[in-house]
């Protein structure tokens, strides 16, 4: 495996499943995102779907106080336009590439979460948050805009008000109002964190992981296109007779030699009649 500078990666086994927890550290600026780090990151998970060695990745924030505290400003300072172009094509392809992967990707924010580090968030399926966390776009203070698809995942989370609302002022969250606003799945105390992900993990491998990442597909592919309007329901969809296809075709796979469909069904078929025999016994 490569060796990487700025990420950490820790595996553990969930209900039989491996799982990989991948750390940003960037100490020096709160886990900032900088090209390199960027590079990596990308890197790291390309390798991973490419030798579909994990089940779900975590990914997280090396020490108490920072998630991703944003894009590398330092960096960005000294970009030109064509410079500037590049940047956010690495950002926008790395993200892309985290919310694509064929695995759930859950985000353990365990602090700053903020720019890029929000928009990092965003791009993962599921958002866990300490108590202590704190989320913002706080772009336009520098004269930009939030970049690597923040916008539209934002807008996509939030609605297209709440979003613009957060993207025009910069203010920051904390975790319970992101909560209430829909940015984030869940909050627990901080240093219940790990654990609260480990408990959702475990929740979530007792099912089929197979079905699981099939879902995923198709409400990634579904919702490609959604406004953040609430009652906007035409335009979920671009085709909504393509989505149906699509969904139907991957629906009727499951009961694929693949899948475990009919395994998973016989079993709670056989465990219901165990349930019904005891209690007649009764």
């Amino acid at each position: 495996m490569a060796k990487y500078e700025y990420i950490q990666a820790k595996y553990s086994i969930v209900n039989d499943y491996r799982i990989c927890t991948l750390t940003i550290s960037n100490p020096q600026s709160l886990n900032s995102l900088s090209t390199m780090v960027l590079a990596e990151i990308g890197h790291f998970i390309s390798e991973r779907i490419k030798e579909a060695d994990i089940a779900v990745l975590v990914i997280t924030g090396d020490g108490d106080k920072s998630f991703v505290a944003g894009a590398d400003i330092v960096e960005m300072s000294k970009l030109n336009k064509k410079e500037a172009v590049r940047f956010a094509k690495i950002g926008c392809h790395v993200f892309q590439t985290i919310e694509d992967a064929p695995f759930p990707v859950i985000a353990a924010v365990n602090g700053y979460a903020l720019g890029g580090g929000c928009e990092l968030a965003m791009a993962c399926d599921i958002r866990i948050a300490a108590d202590t966390a704190k989320f913002a776009q706080p772009e336009v203070g520098l004269g930009i805009i939030p970049g690597f698809f923040g916008n539209y995942r934002l807008s996509r989370l939030v609605g297209i008000g709440r979003a613009k609302e957060l993207i025009f002022t910069g203010r920051i969250v904390k975790a319970q109002e992101a909560l209430e606003m829909g940015l984030v799945n869940m909050v627990v105390p901080k240093q219940d964190l790990m654990k609260a992900v480990t408990e959702f993990l475990e929740q979530m491998l007792n099912n089929d992981t197979h079905a699981i990442m099939r879902a995923k597909l198709v409400i990634n592919k579904a919702c490609s296109g959604f406004s953040g309007y609430a009652d906007d329901y035409s335009d979920i969809c671009s085709d909504v007779e393509e989505q149906t296809a699509v969904e139907n075709e991957i629906f009727a796979d499951c009961f694929s030699r693949s899948g475990n469909a009919k395994k998973r069904m016989k079993q709670f078929l056989e465990n219901q009649t165990k349930k019904n025999s005891n209690k007649e016994k009764k």
